[in-house]
Order: structure tokens, then C-alpha cells, then sequence
């Protein structure tokens, strides 16, 4: 029994100590990558001593699309879209996602309707910005892809903008995202696709299911819509697929060149 503990002693005495990470140079290469959820923890904290102090707090939601779309439509578009506004911006990094929008919780009957309470949405919002402040973010934006999002939004940047006045951080919420109106029209005027969004009576789009298919064709379903004979929405045709593709690549840059000028905008009228 005596040598056992010795040896364990022994083992103990050997463990190197804890390395703080804060000051652990880093090993490898950084990866070429703007969320925060898939950088290392040295990763983030060098882009932020390199400058990239603007944070981008993205929500989406969970809820009825349509046969083809899956329930996380607006998370799929901001995969595509948070990517390209954070790299069109140079210097920021997305959170994760809020992948549940706010809504009744009691009424969220339809299946796969998952709903956060305001009160919780809010908080949620709230706690992330907090968080990424405290690290040292030093420009917050809060953008929703879905519009039950947008209040809620609001409420919390105008709240910590007041109570973080004097303190050298800005926040807003950017409704310019929130732009299908326009998307509809840069459809239709520059790249010639004249869609009625209530002629099948779905929720779902063409612009929309141009900009999914960027970040994967699986999440609307397009091999199996191709072997039913459903590769199609509001009487536009999915196919050729490249051609789509780069419809949707369209539709991401000039959603994001809109978003950017809006931030760009909100940071200069910032008075931090």
C-alpha cells in the first residue's frame, strides 16, 4: 500500500502545471476563419490584439418553411451571410448563432416550432454582448434575418448603448439587413427574375433558396426535389444548378454591401 501512494506521489509531482492560455504563444498558423465558435481560444484572442474588435451577433430562428426548407432557414442564410459581412468588414468576428427566434412558447404548436420568450431572447442577447464587451469588443452589431427578431433587437442596443455611454464600446441593431423588400426588387430589376413570392402559397422563395444553396443544397432538399420533379419555386426553375448558385452569390454581395454601409454608418454616428 505504501509504494502505491509513493508512485501516485510521485505521478502528482510530475503534471506540468496549468498553461494560461492568455499568454501561451500559439503553436500553428491561425486558420483563415471569422466565427468565433470555430477559432481557438488563442486564435480569438490574437485577432483581437490584431484589431478585429467588431463583433456581429446574428439571429435566426426555428419554424415552418414550406415542403422543401428545413426549419432553420434564417440560420442557413446567416451562415452564408455572416460569413460574407464579417469578411467584407476586415476586422470583425461573428458569435454564434441565435438560432431561436422569440414568439409564445405555449402557441409554438407547429412541429419543429421551437420559441424562446421575449423575456429570454432578450436576456440572451443581452448576456452575449456583455461577454463579448468584456473581452474587448469595441463595436457590437445585432443582426436578425427574421422579422420577429427586430424589435427585441432594438430594445437591447438601445439599452446597453445607454448604459454603456462614456465607456469606449458601441452597439446598435443594423435593420438594414433586414431587406427583403430590396431583394426582391434587385431580383427582378438587375438579374432579370420577375418572382411572385404568393404564387404557390409557400414560405419560401427563390432568393432565399439561391442563397441556401451557397451554404449547402441539402437544406432544400434539391437532390430529392430533382427526382421528384420539383426543382422549381414560384414557377422559377432551380436548374441549372450553377446558374442558381450564382444568382444567390449575387443576392449575398449586394445584401452584404447594404449591411456594411449601414455599420459602417452606425460606427461613425457612434459617440462612444
Amino acid at each position: 500500500m505504501l509504494s502505491y501512494v509513493l508512485v501516485i506521489a510521485q505521478v502528482g509531482a510530475q503534471e506540468s502545471p496549468a498553461k494560461d492560455m492568455m499568454t501561451f504563444p500559439r503553436p500553428i498558423e491561425a486558420l483563415d476563419n471569422v466565427w468565433i465558435e470555430e477559432l481557438t481560444m488563442l486564435e480569438v484572442r490574437d485577432a483581437l490584439k490584431e484589431g478585429k474588435t467588431t463583433a456581429l451577433i446574428l439571429t435566426g430562428g426555428i419554424e415552418e418553411n414550406g415542403p422543401y426548407l428545413t426549419t432553420g432557414k434564417h440560420n442557413h442564410v446567416l451562415a452564408v451571410m455572416g460569413d460574407a459581412i464579417a469578411r467584407k468588414l476586415g476586422n470583425a468576428l461573428v458569435a454564434p448563432i441565435v438560432t431561436i427566434e422569440p414568439g409564445n412558447p405555449e402557441r409554438a404548436g407547429t412541429p419543429g416550432g421551437i420559441r424562446l420568450s421575449q423575456e429570454t431572447f432578450q436576456a440572451v442577447l443581452r448576456d452575449m454582448a456583455t461577454s463579448l464587451k468584456t473581452q474587448g469588443f469595441k463595436d457590437i452589431f445585432l443582426i436578425g434575418d427574421s422579422g420577429g427578431n427586430q424589435r427585441g433587437m432594438a430594445t437591447v442596443a438601445e439599452e446597453l448603448s445607454e448604459a454603456w455611454a462614456g465607456q469606449g464600446v458601441a452597439i446598435a441593431h443594423i435593420p438594414e439587413y433586414y431587406n427583403y423588400d430590396d431583394v426582391v426588387e434587385y431580383q427582378k430589376d438587375v438579374l432579370g427574375i420577375d418572382e411572385d413570392p404568393r404564387l404557390e402559397g409557400l414560405h419560401d422563395d427563390y432568393y432565399i433558396t439561391s442563397i441556401i444553396m451557397n451554404d449547402n443544397p441539402q437544406h432544400v432538399r434539391l437532390e430529392q426535389r430533382i427526382a421528384a420533379d420539383k426543382a422549381s419555386i414560384n414557377n422559377i426553375s432551380l436548374l441549372p444548378v450553377d446558374e442558381t448558385l450564382e444568382h444567390g452569390r449575387r443576392l449575398i454581395e449586394f445584401r452584404t454591401d447594404a449591411t456594411v454601409a449601414a455599420i459602417l454608418a452606425a460606427i461613425a454616428a457612434s459617440d462612444r
